[in-house]
């Protein structure tokens, strides 16, 4: 897993994570809320089957819940890694499947916003979250504890 704050990275790099990962995270969130809550899941299981995704009564609430959740936690912070590795799926497959024979714009239904979606997914799975991230609390408090546990060994020597 990437770390959230490697040594050298600004404050500024940090808010530029932080404002990807909230206007991603709130993009893919709104689209799983989207096909959880307005289409539901026989409108999202029919559209993907008359787009040819196979197994569409599986696919349908794995990508569903996968953008909504994933939305979220990327907004937070929260497991970005790994979220943004299921999401970078989620958009390669929308574009091998859907998207790719539609050409590039996405008024025809070409690629670009999956393209766009999926790299930035990319980006942050590669990169991590950010110090303004729930990932950076969590892995300072396991530093903490860690060189708490290190203290108090050396001092028992």
């Amino acid at each position: 897993m990437a770390p959230s704050t490697p040594a050298g990275r600004s404050a500024l790099s940090d808010l530029g994570l932080l404002l990807a990962r909230v206007a991603l995270g709130v993009i893919f969130a709104a689209h799983g809320y989207q096909k959880v809550f307005q289409f539901g899941m026989p409108g999202v299981t029919e559209s993907f089957s008359g787009m040819g995704v196979p197994f569409a009564q599986v696919a349908a609430p794995v990508v569903a819940y996968a953008e909504l959740i994933g939305g979220v936690l990327l907004v937070l912070g929260a497991f970005t890694p790994i979220v943004g590795l299921v999401l970078t799926v989620d958009m390669l497959v929308a574009a091998l499947l859907v998207h790719l024979p539609q050409g590039l714009f996405v008024d025809q239904g070409g690629w670009e916003l999956v393209g766009a979606l999926g790299a930035g997914a990319l980006a942050l799975a590669a990169v991590g979250a950010g110090r303004y991230s729930n990932d950076a609390t969590v892995l300072g408090r396991r530093r903490s504890a860690r060189g708490r546990a290190r203290s108090s060994a050396a001092a028992e020597v």
